[in-house]
């Protein structure tokens, strides 16, 4: 998936906010997000595209625990790994 696709779409209405407009983000999202004082926006072709400021990326370690914990069926990668074609 890429970085700009929703996995959840929401209506959301602009409020007046002094002169300009402004959005009102559902408290839920704000916890799941971990999102509280500000958010970095960047405008991507879709449209307009909110994360946070910190990186929330795994570390190695914690990226195979991510991994493992899924149990994926990788008996496909296995077959190929087989096939002598380098």
């Amino acid at each position: 998936m890429s970085r700009g696709e929703a996995l959840a779409k929401r209506v959301v209405k602009l409020v007046a906010v002094g002169n300009s407009k402004g959005i009102r983000l559902p408290k839920a999202l704000l916890q799941k997000y971990g999102w509280s004082d500000s958010l970095v926006m960047g405008e991507v072709e879709e449209g307009v595209l909110l994360y946070s400021r910190e990186k929330n990326t795994l570390s190695w370690k914690d990226t195979y625990r991510a991994v493992a914990a899924e149990k994926e069926d990788w008996s496909d990668f296995d077959m190929t790994v087989a096939d002598g074609v380098e």
